[in-house]
């Protein structure tokens, strides 16, 4: 572990991405557990962000991601206008072989050692029963199902959101924000993704999809026999007539090798972290493209997930979300006004809301 530590020191003392306020590396030989929980900022509040299962290739690699989600989660819970600062966690592992309910207990009594100063949920790998058993263990849960006085599946208002954002987008890019007979290509139709191919289907919308689980896309195709489906993200970047490109898959969508073919004028997607390296949106800007940064348009989920510790009513969340079509079009405003690219304006904004908590 030696050079993960190293590594961590570097990216947390000494590096441009660094900044976090604390990182917790947690092993519970019984039950198989090795986790990674980071808290990037608690300026706003107590650290809110999910809790991603997913069988990374290395320790690092696990690090190096609860590092990236949980700065992105600072941004995020800060335009959201949430009192929440930023925090991730990750448990190393294919969640299909490994989960069981001794780990997600185990868990949970590492979220609760760090006494609410971090409040988890679901993410990838992680569903509403995984967060009622880590409940039994923690307090700072939520995502929990109704049942279990949880608000369910995050993933409704997180497509919502993000379908708020594409409506915002096609307000800057076309001077309307009707989605109607435009073209756009979901990669993703999991959690998320199914449900924004329904917001899209009912605005007008045509819809083509991928997806790495071939019974994901049969399920699209099946209920909704207009949606179109191609083999893969290579073939769906690709696609003539794309007006919008919808990450909602795993990170790093946005590359110098993608870049460059993608057909679609408009980005927004609900993918956390899309930007393989900062370069990337100003290779998007030089070819015209219009970038909604991430954390801002899929944070209808962490909207919903906030207002559970307060009692939770979904048409105030579903209010809430709806504002970030405001807050989109704030950031492309402040984009041009600034000649910056939007995540660089967005990062701004971010920055002052947090900087001004600071001050109080």
């Amino acid at each position: 572990m030696t050079d993960v530590t190293d590594g961590v020191l570097q990216t947390l003392f000494r590096s441009e991405q660094g900044g976090h306020e604390q990182v917790v590396l947690c092993q519970d030989r019984a039950s198989g557990l090795k986790a990674v929980i980071a808290l990037h900022s608690t300026a706003l509040g107590p650290a809110l962000g999910g809790t991603r299962f997913y069988p990374y290739a290395s320790e690092e690699e696990a690090v190096a991601d609860a590092l990236n989600l949980s700065r992105g989660m600072s941004y995020k819970n800060a335009l959201a206008g949430l009192d929440h600062g930023g925090g991730k966690a990750v448990i190393i592992g294919d969640p299909e072989q490994i989960k069981t309910e001794e780990l997600l207990l185990a868990y949970g009594r590492f979220v609760a050692s760090l006494g609410g100063r971090y409040v988890t949920a679901c993410d990838v790998g992680t569903y509403v029963a995984d967060m009622d058993v880590v409940a039994r263990a923690c307090a700072w849960t939520t995502g929990r199902s109704p049942e279990n006085g949880g608000a369910g599946d995050s993933s409704v208002l997180t497509a919502f959101g993000v379908f708020q954002g594409m409506r915002a987008s096609a307000q800057h890019r076309w001077g309307d924000p009707s989605l109607r007979g435009r073209t756009v290509g979901i990669a993703g139709v999991g959690k998320v993704g199914h449900h924004l191919v329904g917001h899209l289907l009912q605005e007008g919308a045509r819809v083509v999809v991928t997806d790495v689980r071939e019974e994901s896309v049969r399920r699209i195709t099946e209920r909704h026999p207009d949606v179109a489906a191609v083999a893969d993200t290579e073939a769906l970047i690709r696609t003539e007539g794309l007006d919008i490109y919808a990450p909602c898959a795993l990170g790093g969508a946005l590359s110098d090798e993608s870049v460059p073919v993608l057909t679609a004028t408009v980005v927004c997607g609900a993918a956390n972290n899309q930007l393989a390296h900062p370069g990337v949106e100003k290779d998007l800007a030089d070819r015209g493209i219009l970038y909604a940064p991430d954390y801002v348009v899929n944070a209808g989920g962490v909207i919903q997930v906030a207002d559970e510790l307060h009692g939770f009513d979904f048409e105030r969340c579903r209010a809430k979300a709806a504002k970030i079509f405001d807050t989109t079009l704030e950031i492309f405003a402040r984009a041009n006004e600034d000649g910056i690219p939007p995540a660089a304006a967005a990062d701004r904004i971010a920055e002052q809301r947090m900087a001004e908590a600071r001050r109080r």
